[in-house]
């Protein structure tokens, strides 16, 4: 019989029967995600049915004070202090006790199994508890209906590790119908560059969804007034349209935009939990290098995609998204290289456009460049592709759907600091 308490809460089970019960939800989909038979299912069903205050997946003990070790009393207490540190400290984005994160810390990194119940119990006998204020009423919905339909997109910027000595940039995709964390990058500089590598991983490896939905942040969108000056001195082309938003009119894509931050806000975000674990772990570890910080966010990422049981869902994000695709209802569209481009080096790239003088010389940022098979005097675009590693940049010159050629060039002579 599959143990169920090992892998699921008693929170987690009642809420899937409470979906169940109110025809929210289909059986057979509980089932596939307890991974349980019909007549298991309904037997849970009915033992919470007839008591819910008290149900639980658990095992019945017949002691029900269950006494625990010293050594895990004294770890229990320990992490216990770390979160009152981390409490404390204004510049650290952590507000409240995250029992639920020690309970499962304790396992991980110190082999000891324990309930949630014992760590709040020995929270409140040692004034390591407080109460949250009173939330207020769930009422997120899922917006779509299919996977693909709409990628929320956004960065954050916090002190994702409190011994580092810069904050850092999170920059995320979520599938909004299945919840799934498609893309999860900590960056040091929020660049159009780093959102266009994002739609790069996104695009390669799920295809073309139909629609992104993202705020006014002026790498997504260009408001007049309000950009004017950053654009006079500082884009590479005069163009309004971002550089960001070119890449996906270039591959059909078409974008939303919130009109307020209230508006974005209303959408829920999976990012607090993993924001919140990623804060707490870089602090224990004594986390400074952005490199070491990742692979934290990495393995959060799995958990939340594979094991989590999302609250607005109630289905564990890859499971649902995945039933999706097998069920062939997804919006993603195999993703192609349009004519006339010939690489996928033209699509995920900045954009540039130039004159052509009587040398056949175009300028950038005083960086003069010599294109042999340019006509002159004629307008051509620079598609550059900036590789950080090498500190080389490549420039592919198109004209009128032809492309003329390729250079390599510094990235700091092309000056691409903005970008």
């Amino acid at each position: 019989m599959k143990q169920l308490h090992k892998k699921f809460t008693d929170y987690q089970i009642k809420e899937l029967i409470t979906r169940y019960l109110k025809k929210k939800m289909a059986r057979k989909y509980i089932q596939e995600i307890l991974g349980i038979k019909k007549t298991r299912f309904f037997a849970l069903v009915k033992r919470f049915k007839d008591d819910p205050e008290n149900f639980s997946i658990s095992y019945s003990r017949r002691i029900s004070t269950r006494k625990i070790g010293p050594d895990i009393e004294k770890n229990i207490l320990k992490e216990l202090e770390i979160e009152r540190d981390l409490i404390k400290d204004k510049d650290i984005p952590i507000k409240w006790y995250n029992y639920s994160y020690i309970k499962d810390l304790l396992e991980q990194k110190y082999g000891q199994k324990v309930s949630l119940p014992t760590v709040i119990d020995r929270a409140k006998r040692n004034n390591f508890y407080f109460s949250k204020p009173e939330r207020k009423a769930h009422d997120k919905e899922i917006l779509t209906n299919y996977p693909g339909e709409l990628i929320q997109h956004d960065s954050s910027h916090h002190q994702f590790a409190p011994y580092a000595s810069d904050k850092w940039y999170l920059i995320t995709s979520l599938d909004d119908y299945s919840r799934l964390i498609l893309y999860a990058v900590l960056v040091e500089r929020d660049t159009a560059w780093e959102h266009i590598l994002a739609l790069e991983y996104v695009l390669l490896k799920y295809g073309f969804p139909l629609a992104y939905y993202v705020d006014s942040l002026s790498i997504f969108r260009f408001v007049q007034g309000r950009d004017s000056y950053w654009r006079n001195h500082y884009k590479l082309t005069d163009e309004a349209n971002p550089q960001w938003k070119q890449v996906l009119d270039d591959c059909g894509v078409k974008v939303i935009y919130a009109l307020s931050p209230q508006a974005k806000g209303k959408i829920e975000r999976p990012y607090r939990w993993i924001q919140d674990r990623l804060v707490r772990t870089c602090y224990r570890e004594n986390i400074r290098d952005i490199k070491k910080a990742q692979l934290i966010l990495n393995h959060l990422i799995q958990q939340y995609n594979y094991r989590i049981i999302h609250s607005t869902t109630g289905e564990i994000p890859y499971v649902r998204f995945q039933r999706a695709i097998r069920e062939k209802r997804s919006l993603f569209r195999e993703f192609t290289i349009r004519p006339p481009f010939k690489s996928i080096k033209d699509i995920f790239c900045l954009r540039v456009d130039r004159m052509v003088n009587s040398y056949r010389k175009i300028s950038i940022n005083s960086l003069e460049l010599r294109v042999p098979s340019a006509p002159l005097h004629e307008r051509i675009q620079l598609r550059i592709i900036p590789d950080k590693e090498s500190g080389l940049s490549e420039v592919r010159f198109w004209h009128e759907s032809e492309l003329l050629g390729i250079q390599k060039v510094k990235n700091s002579e092309l000056n691409l600091v903005h970008f």
